[in-house]
């Protein structure tokens, strides 16, 4: 089993408030199935839902009751891209069941405290390949807040032990300095203690934390047996590359293995 991110950059235009892009997505699905593996997917919100979320504070919980029309239509607008991936997974053969955090997810403090895995396992069990995305989730303390795909990611890896995480974005990885330097390159390789010196300043747009906080999040993704991959899924064939576990450009995230 392996753990697919569709980022939101590469499947939507994050500049433009509900753009699509159908045909990165319809691609990204063909890979997922001439690769042969089974997949649980998580897509980000994208320009469906950050946009809106930004603009009414829902990630600071519920601060007065005239944020709850923005609440109901962001909830509106990412099961509205979460039926478009949906739609591209149908169309070439794959077998999703959508899984909405507004309807599953319960959150603490803007953490997830239940993500409903038992439901999750019995889909996989059935052959099906579950599907969940950022969304508006309810919060025990707050309200409601922000369920991010990557807290997603972070809970799903606990409770289905993927043999691999790949990470779907705009870029071609980590890269050594601005990527709108011409001699900027790709980094490899990370491991714990390059996340505390490395500098991420103005390198990939990330409004749900930045890309710091993405990589100490796959840190923590990684074991021994696991790897966790950022790729370029704008370059036709690198997912499909990634799946089948060959070496393919972007940024490996690794413990140490000496000590």
């Amino acid at each position: 089993m392996i753990l697919v991110k569709l980022g939101g950059s590469v499947i939507t235009d994050k500049a433009q408030y509900q753009s699509v892009r159908l045909d990165v997505l319809t691609r990204l699905c063909r890979e997922i199935v001439e690769s042969g593996k089974d997949v649980v997917v998580v897509h980000g919100a994208g320009s469906f839902g950050h946009i809106m979320a930004h603009d009414h504070r829902l990630a600071e919980g519920h601060l007065d009751d005239g944020q709850i029309p923005a609440l109901a239509t962001v909830s509106r607008d990412v099961r509205q891209l979460n039926l478009m991936v949906m739609d591209a997974m149908l169309s070439v053969g794959l077998m999703p069941i959508s899984l909405p955090p507004s309807a599953c997810v319960l959150m603490k403090g803007g953490e997830i405290k239940d993500l409903g895995a038992e439901r999750i396992r019995s889909y996989i069990s059935l052959g099906a390949s579950p599907v969940m995305f950022g969304d508006v989730a309810l919060d025990e303390s707050m309200g409601f807040s922000i369920c991010s795909g990557d807290q997603i990611i972070e809970s799903l890896a606990k409770e289905i032990s993927p043999e691999r995480v790949v990470f779907v974005s705009d870029v071609d990885g980590i890269m050594d300095r601005d990527p709108a330097d011409p001699s900027s390159r790709v980094v490899e390789v990370v491991r714990p203690e390059d996340v505390e010196v490395m500098d991420f300043h103005a390198r990939v747009k990330d409004v749900t934390g930045g890309i710091r906080k993405k990589l100490k999040s796959m840190l923590g993704l990684c074991t021994p047996e696991r790897e966790c991959l950022i790729i370029n899924g704008t370059v036709p064939g690198r997912l499909l590359a990634a799946l089948n576990g060959e070496r393919v450009l972007g940024t490996r995230v690794e413990l140490d293995t000496d000590e």
